[in-house]
């Protein structure tokens, strides 16, 4: 076991180490790959000359379990895991997962819920007072007070109910050394309170240079319209290059105070991180049950930058990889690519070059290095600003190199690309060339919805983009020659989405002929701006009152919309339908979501209409306008295949 870390003290002993500088407890099994954020902290502190023994998922109800390689010298270090662990394990109907992709076979329930609280906590019944730093994403989204929607209320800081001195928060390579500096120096925990990237606790503010003080706890989890408050002083305080200290108070128990974000790494940062001796692969231990899940969808990947400045309301990313977009070189990427091509397994295929936002292969302006993300404007919201620099060379230099390697025969790119910035890009040599080699067939976008109230909340473009998105990329397959198609992503209740807004988004479906096989209902995850929204009931960033569907039934009734077609959601639909006063859309014409109960009952299966009248729709309106459907789509068998579609 030479090449992983130490994972038992008799491994630990055959280094011919008598102690551990820090004992790593992570949620996650153990994967020794770049995408798992205790595979790249574990190794970089390793490079750095310092001994570290991992944990991974210790057994929660035993506190021996967290004692396997007895007191460390310098500090534990702690994380649910590469995802948070309440979205982990329940959906968003708060039932439980059925499956667990970084548990060995996929198994379930070998983590608790909150696990940066319940490890924390374990730790402290034994080493009272050795150094606990939290890091990883549950973490760092639960920083400060934060709504969590399964608990459905809001939560102190995970650095008070967890009894941890600190939080590496965001992407923690810089953060972690500079703690690991600390320690080794004989500072004091509670000394350290200087380093960006990191949440401390303190009895006052002596500490915190100029600090913008936040509303309380109490005050937060009491007023909503505070809580948006408090949230819109945050979000405008996660660039590194402009934000200030924030502090929150609890009361007697004092203040949690967030130092400034770490600044992104620069690319050799980038290139050495990801130039690690990583095994690549999960612990032997785990071989018995089948391996881990998610390395299976991300072995054959490269990752080629970090952050995102397309600042969407439902996603987190801003809060925890920041606005700045970080790169690797084209050799760091083409070194790794090689190192895979190597790989048992291999079939010539890698599955993903991309990140956060793939096409995002540069800063949004070339101001962003020296002078961080703007904190009142964002990049491509509600349009491109005008210093936006949209350049798709470097990243078409990466997939060349990629792809003309021996053994590959595929570059694809599944990470997320933003169509509106591919379309303001004037040479459209990437959507070209991304039609021609990095697609099988189908490409994944998100619009995520067309009404423009719905989409300004979201903070994406609107629909007559992604329509002209649709056009260009359809136009540029009958080019080349290629049957290719768009699967479109869409968001039901997301906060602002009215029942009405939901019915223009299934006619929206219909219209173009799309019939989603999966349906993302919004989940409130901590750090976002939507879930600001869905707690309180405002927008952090206007001060508007947002309608938010929380109610389970109004929530499905937006679902089943957007899968209208299926048998099983018929019922809603047609509620959804009568509550909203869009009777129209039910009976025959092409424009209708649903037929009648006559009809669904079997009267109009299979029968042949005349092509002259044309089926009409129940009601006078907007779904009985241009109803006359040809008889070209009107034969039995078409009309036997529309009938079951709209059942």
């Amino acid at each position: 076991m030479q090449n992983f870390l130490p994972v038992t003290k008799q491994e630990m002993q055959q280094r011919g180490w008598d102690q551990v500088d820090f004992v790593y407890i992570t949620g996650d099994a153990y994967v020794d790959h770049p995408s798992f954020g205790s595979a790249i902290i574990s190794r970089l502190l390793e490079s750095r000359g310092y001994r570290v023994g991992i944990i991974p998922q210790p057994d929660w109800r035993h506190k021996e379990s967290i004692q396997t390689f007895g007191e460390p010298r310098l500090g534990f270090l702690v994380t649910a895991g590469n995802m948070d662990s309440m979205v982990n394990h329940y959906t968003v109907s708060r039932k439980h997962r059925q499956k667990d992709s970084y548990s060995p076979g996929g198994e379930m329930g070998l983590r608790p819920d909150m696990p940066t609280v319940v490890y924390s906590n374990l730790i402290r019944q034994t080493y009272k007072h050795t150094p606990i730093i939290l890091g990883g994403i549950e973490a760092s989204l639960r920083r400060l007070a934060h709504y969590d929607y399964w608990d459905n209320r809001v939560r102190r800081s995970v650095l008070m109910d967890s009894g941890a001195d600190l939080i590496s928060y965001g992407m923690g390579e810089h953060s972690i050394l500079q703690i690991a500096e600390a320690l080794q120096s004989g500072l004091p925990v509670e000394e350290i309170t200087y380093i960006p990237g990191t949440v401390y606790k303190c009895k006052d503010l002596s500490r915190a240079f100029e600090p913008i003080v936040l509303p309380s706890y109490e005050e937060v989890s009491s007023n909503k319209h505070t809580y948006a408050d408090s949230f819109a002083v945050q979000y405008r305080n996660t660039d590194p290059f402009t934000a200030k200290p924030l502090a929150e108070s609890y009361g007697t128990r004092g203040y949690i105070i967030q130092n400034p974000p770490a600044h992104p790494l620069s690319q050799q940062e980038m290139d050495d991180v990801y130039d690690l001796p990583y095994t690549d692969t999960w612990h032997p231990m785990y071989n018995a049950k089948g391996g881990i899940p998610a390395l299976e969808e991300i072995k054959f990947s490269l990752t080629s930058n970090r952050g995102c400045f397309g600042s969407c309301a439902f996603c987190a990313i801003t809060h925890h990889q920041g606005r700045v977009i970080s790169t690797r070189s084209k050799d760091s990427i083409v070194d790794e690519a090689k190192r895979i091509t190597e790989m048992p397994n291999f079939k010539g295929y890698i599955h993903d070059v991309g990140g956060p936002t793939a096409n995002f292969s540069r800063e949004a302006c070339d101001k962003q290095r020296e002078f961080g993300a703007c904190k009142n404007r964002e990049c491509l919201f509600p349009k491109g600003c005008s210093n936006l620099k949209v350049d798709h060379s470097r990243y078409l230099e990466i997939l060349r190199a990629v792809r003309s390697l021996p053994r590959v025969k595929k570059v694809f790119i599944r990470s997320g690309i933003r169509y509106d910035y591919l379309l303001a890009d004037k040479k459209q040599e990437f959507l070209d060339e991304l039609c021609r080699y990095h697609i099988s067939g189908l490409l994944k976008v998100a619009p995520e919805h067309i009404a423009p109230q719905v989409l300004a909340r979201m903070g994406k473009p609107g629909k007559e983009v992604y329509l002209k998105f649709m056009r260009m990329f359809t136009q540029k397959n009958k080019e080349i020659g290629l049957p290719q198609y768009l699967v479109p992503y869409f968001i039901s209740s997301h906060p602002g989405c009215t029942l009405n807004n939901a019915i223009e988004l299934a006619e929206f479906l219909r219209d173009i002929k799309h019939n989603p096989e999966q349906v993302q209902d919004f989940i409130p995850t901590p750090g976002s701006a939507a879930t600001a929204m869905y707690y309180s009931g405002i927008d952090p960033e206007s001060g508007e009152t947002v309608f938010v569907a929380r109610n389970p039934h109004d929530k499905a009734m937006q679902r089943a919309l957007m899968q209208y077609r299926a048998p099983r959601n018929r019922k809603l639909v047609l509620e959804a339908l009568q509550k909203a006063g869009r009777m129209d859309l039910v009976g025959s014409g092409h424009k209708c979501l649903l037929y009648t109960e006559q009809e669904q009952r079997g009267g109009v299966r299979g029968a042949k209409r005349d092509a002259s009248r044309g089926p009409k729709c129940n009601a006078t309106g907007s779904g009985a306008r241009n109803a006359t459907r040809s008889t070209a789509s009107g034969s039995a068998g078409g009309k036997r295949r529309e009938d079951k579609r709209r059942r």
